[in-house]
């Protein structure tokens, strides 16, 4: 079979590409990550045709892509390409696929900043949270989080009748679209939609903050307000460097709390639902050090077992 070469140019064959199987088959958030891959690949070889493109021009692409970002990112990078470059192949429209045995590099990371507390860490910024009966700020926004373990845009959806006082526990069924303007939107996953149990003192606290609100509207978003997870992770640090201890993130909160769960013994499979993972393998995956650290106390915990046997 004659196979019909392409000379188009790369980047827009891409660009047809992620119009034909990507746009409104993916999440808003996932297509702009190909409308990104995109970007990049136009400035990176504006003058590269599909002809011409081979494994040796690949892997220049992503080496010269690799010099300004971290491993991690080309490989996304790679990954956001990968599919098109073989369904090009597969067509006939390129001769080999450019993509196989790929060599993904990248610069040196920087330090990492700290991704969870410990539990007295947690609680010296818990003290330090301004909290007011009859107001609800952003603070209590950080307390939210800090005990349900909840993403930043599921926070941000909450409204009156997402609190379930009699069966205590919050409803999590959307988030909000903080980043596209506002308004509310499906949550991550399927396994997002889901019920989190708190403890009656949350409860207690938010039941007389949602007196007289409108039911339905969300409790930490004012009308056409726009949020920026910069603004609460700038009040976040702050609270921590009064609490004197390292800064963290919101997003840091949820690993806390996740954390802090595991530590307790709180089984993976439990914790996996609690945060709305798509399974335990990422759960697994996300916290792989603490589930580590757990194993050689449990290993152990199997040894003196053992040794009891023996007496």
């Amino acid at each position: 079979m004659t196979q019909r070469v392409s000379k188009k140019l790369v980047y827009k064959y891409y660009k047809e590409w992620i119009e034909l199987y990507k746009k409104g088959a993916v999440r808003y958030s996932t297509y702009l990550k190909y409308e990104l891959a995109y970007q990049h690949l136009k400035r990176l070889c504006p003058n590269l045709h599909m002809n011409e493109l081979n494994r040796k021009r690949y892997q220049l692409l992503l080496n010269k892509y690799a010099e300004d970002h971290v491993r991690e990112t080309t490989m996304d990078f790679h990954h956001h390409l990968k599919a098109a470059f073989v369904d090009a192949y597969e067509d006939g429209l390129i001769k080999q696929d450019p993509t196989r045995k790929a060599i993904i590099k990248g610069k040196p990371k920087a330090d990492k900043k700290k991704k969870f507390l410990d539990l007295f860490e947690l609680k010296a910024l818990m003290k330090q949270l301004n909290l007011p009966e009859n107001e609800i700020n952003w603070d209590w926004f950080i307390y939210l989080i800090s005990k349900t373990g909840l993403r930043f845009a599921e926070a941000l959806a909450l409204t009156p009748n997402d609190f379930d006082f009699k069966g205590k526990q919050i409803i999590i069924n959307k988030s909000w679209n903080y980043k596209f303007g506002g308004g509310f939107q499906p949550t991550k996953n399927e396994s997002s939609n889901r019920k989190v149990i708190v403890d009656p003192s949350l409860l207690r606290n938010f039941k007389g903050l949602l007196k007289g609100l409108d039911p339905n509207a969300p409790i930490f978003v004012k009308e056409n307000q726009k949020i920026f997870n910069s603004t609460i992770n700038s009040r976040l640090n702050t609270l921590c460097k009064r609490a004197g201890i390292s800064p963290i993130t919101i997003h840091g909160l949820r690993h806390t709390h996740a954390s802090l769960l595991l530590f307790s013994g709180v089984s993976i499979l439990s914790v996996s639902k609690r945060l709305g993972h798509a399974s335990t393998l990422t759960t697994q995956k996300t916290y792989l050090h603490i589930i580590q650290e757990l194993e050689n106390k449990d290993n152990n915990k199997v040894l003196k077992h053992l040794r009891e046997l023996e007496n």
